[in-house]
């Protein structure tokens, strides 16, 4: 026999876990709904994902090495000094890095379909296979002609609205939602974002989060992300940045603007039967920096890793306790990476005061690079002991004086 996988969603995650199962020699089918899809997003990925998933240059639009953290009295701390020469946070469009990951996929050996999968059937028997209902739109129309495929194995890689995740009754999950304008700049303002990303704190930019302006190939992106799903809220929160960076962004224009739901925490039943969820879709995005795109594409590959070695590379059906294991070495490896976001970020986004004092955390050097070594390498680096000490008490100082440890 020779293994039938479906991946539905040719994002990060998708493309990510199609081109590993692919290169294993198993037979693939990759769904994307929409090929020049631009998922409104930051677009910044850290470091180690470009080596780790050999990006190439061309797919950076920018280099950025330094960071501005501004409190909600517009304090503004410089970060970056701790960064050598070779090491950046990259900037990405996501229509870039989407079709390259999702390309190479089907360079491999993927078969790519244009297609929306509507409706997934669950079969009574343990090997027997999964039905897929979709719209192929290879004709060019948004309708598309149905068809049906049987697979061995699902993967849902479909987002925040997971239609795989409802089919396999995955459970809800609280989420956020991502609001970005797409900005281009007259030349001397755009000079200014070289390679400076901006972030932002306070009650009039997001209540629970930040708002950014990060620099892209000809433009900045500016937006904001809140857990309060409200359209006036939202535009209200977007006013509050666009306030705050309005010297800045003088003499822009708008190209584009964009909307997103974030899941703010893992799904309940992330592997059901012979269906595993990756990505937005099972609810990988980390909470405080708000960071999806590496985990994504990393969960994905993990997913699709566990399939090659558990179906003896496409030989066997893996069973639900097989798919298993790739949830168990997920949480193994970062379940405390998102407990220690998850507290900064209760911790430090509760009140203009706490995010006075988080930005002033943000001064010091070895919060810094501690900060940076963490989300460039995707480690948590252990500082030697008395670092950690200057960092614990540089914290809890700053706490008090924002009243953060009230209850």
């Amino acid at each position: 026999m020779v293994l039938r996988v479906a991946v539905v969603g040719g994002g990060p995650a998708g493309s990510s876990a199609a081109e590993i199962l692919a290169k294993a020699g198993i037979e693939t089918y990759l769904f994307e709904r929409k090929l020049d899809n631009a998922k409104p997003c930051g677009g910044a990925i850290p470091l180690c994902m470009v080596s780790e998933f050999d990006l190439p240059p061309e797919i950076i639009d920018r280099r950025v090495r330094k960071m501005k953290m501004i409190s909600p009295s517009n304090i503004e701390v410089n970060i970056g000094q701790t960064l050598k020469d070779d090491e950046y946070i990259g900037m990405c469009r996501r229509e870039v890095l989407d079709g390259f990951l999702r390309n190479r996929a089907a360079g491999l050996g993927a078969n790519l379909i244009n297609g929306t999968v509507y409706k997934l059937d669950i079969p009574s028997g343990q090997t027997d296979p999964y039905t897929l209902h979709y719209a192929d739109h290879a004709n060019g129309s948004a309708q598309g002609e149905m068809k049906t495929l049987k697979v061995d194995l699902v993967i849902g890689a479909d987002g925040a609205n997971s239609r795989i995740a409802k089919a396999i009754d995955a459970g809800d999950y609280n989420y956020a939602i991502a609001f970005q304008e797409r900005i281009r700049l007259p030349e001397d303002k755009m000079a200014y974002y070289e390679d400076l990303a901006e972030m932002y704190v306070g009650d009039d930019v997001s209540p629970d989060f930040y708002a950014w302006v990060f620099p892209k190939y000809d433009h900045v992106a500016v937006g904001t992300g809140t857990m309060k799903v409200n359209k006036a809220i939202i535009k209200d929160l977007q006013a509050g940045i666009r306030a705050r960076a309005a010297k800045k962004l003088e003499g822009g224009e708008i190209i584009k603007v964009e909307a997103h739901p974030i899941p703010e925490h893992p799904r309940p039943r992330r592997v059901v039967g012979r269906v595993a969820l990756v990505g937005d879709a099972a609810g990988t995005v980390t909470k405080s920096s708000g960071e999806g795109i590496y985990f994504a594409a990393k969960s994905a590959r993990m997913c699709a890793e566990t399939i090659v070695a558990t179906s003896n590379n496409g030989q066997r059906i893996p069973t639900e306790a097989d798919l298993k294991t790739y949830i168990q070495q997920w949480d193994k490896r970062y379940g405390m990476t998102y407990l220690v976001l998850d507290i900064l970020q209760r911790v430090f986004y509760r009140t203009d005061a706490t995010r006075e004092a988080f930005v002033e955390m943000c001064a010091d050097i070895d919060v810094q690079k501690l900060t940076f070594d963490s989300y460039l390498y995707k480690t948590v680096v252990p500082a030697n002991p008395l670092v950690q000490m200057k960092i614990t008490a540089k914290t809890i100082g700053s706490l008090l004086r924002g009243n953060a440890l009230a209850p």
